[in-house]
């Protein structure tokens, strides 16, 4: 159950950022400058600036800009209930032994560290390049651990669910990495923004409802 209430959280503010990237993406693209396409007269200069001013109030009116700060708060919160959650699973597993649960610590310490990094890049207005690169060891490790959750599985459908997930958050940490590293287009934010949100409700959320709700469970019937 403790997995299924850090799932839950880590589900729903998921698919919060993700909106949040598709908001800043397009405000992002909204301000880019439009001069190019101006000629050198001041006119023609003052029209693009007022253009691209319009163009900026009219994407951070949109219902899915968010801004930094605003969600800062919810991968602030959300990252602790994950350090809570896994220092729960690892003081039991060292004191029973464990490995399971020590090892469930260590996944979702992952998740923890990866929303708590996001939120203090919100806070300082950093470049997020090292994050990027984290995220992609994180991506890397996510695929062992998923190819590991199936094969545990045993016919077990939450499980399952589970391994699935691993790899579609391996590619939400790879597009990640592509984003805050690789020099990509302005549409990848968006198309990563999409993604998040999507995997936030596919992936966490549902699955911690299914469970938390008693149609499914981690445990073997």
């Amino acid at each position: 159950m403790l997995l299924a209430v850090v799932l839950l959280y880590v589900g729903a503010v998921l698919a919060v950022n993700g909106l949040w990237l598709v908001g800043q993406a397009r405000a992002a693209a909204a301000a880019a400058p439009r001069m190019a396409t101006a000629s050198a007269s001041t006119e023609a200069v003052t029209e693009a600036g007022s253009s691209t001013a319009v163009a900026v109030r009219r994407a951070e009116a949109s219902p899915l800009f968010i801004q930094n700060r605003e969600i800062a708060v919810l991968n602030v919160f959300t990252g602790f209930i994950g350090v809570v959650g896994a220092l729960t699973l690892l003081v039991v597993g060292t004191l029973d032994d464990d490995l399971a649960l020590v090892r469930g610590s260590g996944f979702i310490l992952l998740f923890a560290f990866t929303y708590l990094w996001v939120a203090a890049n919100q806070f300082l207005n950093a470049g997020g390049r090292a994050f990027g690169w984290y995220c992609l060891f994180v991506a890397i490790t996510a695929i062992p651990a998923g190819i590991y959750t199936l094969q545990a599985a045993d016919g077990n459908t939450a499980v399952i669910w589970l391994g699935i997930d691993w790899f579609a958050w391996a590619l939400l940490w790879a597009m990640f990495w592509a984003l805050l590293v690789l020099p990509v287009p302005p549409v990848f934010a968006i198309l990563a923004g999409v993604l998040a949100t999507i995997e936030g409700i596919g992936t966490s959320w549902a699955l911690a409802i299914a469970v938390l709700e008693g149609k499914l469970s981690f445990l073997p019937a």
